[in-house]
């Protein structure tokens, strides 16, 4: 860029050396002359400053270091769209014509090549691009008017994440060139929302898939948190008084826990959830990591269609602002991670009972959590539809030790689930870990008043309460018998594990009693009968029966899972055939 200045600059997205930032001032700064350009670094710890000069404030900053002084010739203010996309999928040179002999050098050796021109020539046809790729490419704008929708009207898919992007208008101006497009990533671009108050209906009509995550956009008014209460005014009426006063630390609310700086920065930033939901009908997929992130009102004629919603990493959102989004009513999807959260109640449904809420919830993302109590999981029994589940490292699931007694409690806690941490829970997994839930519990289950003949429990409200499974389980599997409580099940310990092995179609070998580890892999005990028997591992085929349940036999199918994943117990029978 040229040292020639004009005040539009003012708010643009900028490159220097590999660094994005955003131009806040644009002048001279005495007495060093000549012009200069005041940017706020995205990473804080490239700039020198906040802003100020020797005393004089010439622009704002969140962070104390976050700012610093360029000359506009080291600033990138970035390329057009399609001189971008020209840029990255057409050849510069001119193309050979069709069948001409080329030469080119693999390695040292010259290869002769024919037809090598038609191939280049069809990755170069812009129009027939349906999936585009701009990561890193500083798009900065639309560019000339018309151009994009002539030279590469099919684009179906675009990957514009991490550019120069500054304005949803140029956002618009790009789309609005591309009719069939369907999927759209606008991640790490900070985007001011559209200054006009025009409807984007029409846009993204076609859109289903909207990546929004680091840009900065709120949900539908501005709110930020000052202490334990939080600021929410109507941003038509009030939001210019109240940055005037935050950015002169006069917080309206007391005991006000965030820079003057941070408000104005917070309450300027008018880009709207809801707003953009509006212009994107058929909307399915809407992701927002890391956002800071309020949810403030509940979307009632948007979002109407949103299959897959992430709001990862938005660590404002708690457990009521949750219930504001609860009644989607095609929400299949919905990833929470690291958001913090470390309860949820569902008010409407009491034990035993479905919610009305998240009505078409499949799969639900709690990872990187502060889940710590067993009562989270009592609570998404109640989801009708869940049928999937991931919950890694919260502070109840991330013991390695206990890693499998803990799959076992989840699965027995949520009935419907079919799928926990991205790995089946077969038939025989959810009935050992149900059986052995129902024994663990046992004795707790008594002295709170149960009893063998069900219609005679009168179970405290408290026990209901930590276990509210736990009577559909005796109807299941029945009331669990005082010979079963006094064996500790095999969850709650690991142990070697006693055991009869049968050989049910050769009833001329001798049945054996062999010592097992509960954490022996299926594989490793067929390579033992393998030695034993002297057949093959290929021919055994294993199963196993419990003396509490003669006849049910359990099939062993899986040779990396472990006895203890069956739920084999002291006493079992291992059925070998071969």
């Amino acid at each position: 860029m040229s040292d020639t200045l004009t005040l539009d600059v003012i708010g643009r997205r900028v490159e220097v050396n590999g660094e994005h930032a955003t131009v806040r001032f644009a002048g001279v700064v005495p007495p060093v002359a000549g012009p200069w350009l005041g940017v706020e670094w995205d990473n804080p710890e490239r700039g020198k400053h906040d802003g100020s000069h020797e005393g004089t404030v010439y622009f704002n900053c969140r962070h104390p270091t976050g700012g610093s002084f360029i000359r506009p010739k080291k600033v990138n203010f970035g390329t057009d769209f399609l001189t971008a996309v020209k840029n990255r999928y057409v050849l510069e040179d001119e193309l050979e014509e069709d069948g001409k002999e080329q030469i080119v050098t693999i390695g040292n050796k010259p290869v002769e090549t024919i037809g090598f021109d038609s191939i280049m020539k069809q990755q170069s046809q812009l129009s027939k691009l349906q999936e585009v790729s701009l990561r890193n490419c500083a798009v900065s704008c639309a560019g000339e008017k018309g151009g994009v929708a002539e030279a590469c009207p099919n684009i179906r898919n675009v990957d514009l994440s991490k550019n120069l992007l500054s304005s949803w208008d140029e956002v618009i101006h790009i789309a609005d060139q591309l009719r069939h497009l369907e999927v759209l990533n606008l991640s790490e671009n900070k985007l001011k929302f559209p200054s006009g108050s025009a409807p984007l209906t029409g846009t993204f009509s076609a859109l289903k898939v909207l990546v929004l995550n680091r840009t900065g956009i709120t949900w539908a008014e501005a709110h930020v948190r000052c202490g334990s209460r939080r600021h929410s005014l109507d941003m038509q009426k009030d939001a210019s008084t109240f940055v005037d006063l935050c950015m002169l630390q006069k917080c309206p609310t007391s005991n006000c826990v965030i820079s003057g700086k941070d408000h104005a920065s917070t309450w300027m930033n008018v880009a709207k959830v809801l707003r953009c939901a509006a212009g994107c009908p058929g909307l399915e997929e809407l992701y927002l990591e890391s956002n800071e992130i309020f949810i403030s009102e509940r979307p009632t004629d948007v979002l109407q269609t949103i299959k897959l919603l992430d709001l990862s990493s938005n660590q404002l959102i708690d457990e009521n602002q949750l219930f504001l989004i609860a009644h989607l009513p095609r929400l299949e999807q919905l990833i929470l991670s690291d958001i913090g959260i470390s309860s949820i109640h569902f008010p409407d449904a009491g034990i035993g009972c479905k919610t009305s809420m998240f009505p078409s919830l499949q799969y639900l993302v709690v990872n990187d959590n502060q889940i710590s109590q067993w009562s989270f999981f009592n609570e998404l029994d109640k989801l009708p539809s869940l049928r999937a589940l991931s919950c890694l490292r919260n502070p109840l699931t991330k013991d390695d030790k206990d890693r499998q007694t803990t799959r076992q409690l989840i699965i027995a806690r949520i009935g419907q689930l079919k799928t926990l941490n991205k790995c089946e829970i077969l038939p025989e997994e959810r009935w050992g870990a149900e059986l052995d839930y129902r024994r663990a519990f046992g004795n707790e289950w008594k002295k709170a008043g149960g009893h063998q003949d069900l219609d005679k429990n009168r179970l405290s409200e408290e026990f209901l309460t930590a276990h509210p499974r736990y009577q559909f389980l005796c109807l299941k599997y029945g009331a669990p018998e005082d010979g079963e409580l006094k064996r500790q099940p095999l969850m709650l310990k690991n142990q070697l594990l006693t055991l009869k092995i049968k050989y049910p179609h050769q009833l001329d070998q001798k049945v054996l009693e062999k010592q097992l580890p509960g954490s022996m892999t299926i594989q490793k005990v067929k390579g033992l009968l393998s030695r034993l028997l002297k057949v093959p591992v290929s021919d055994l085929l294993l199963s196993y029966e419990s003396p509490e349940e003669p006849g049910r036999e359990i099939k062993l199918e899986n040779d990396l899972k472990s006895l203890q994943f069956y739920s084999v117990e002291n006493g079992d029978c291992l059925l070998v055939r071969w």
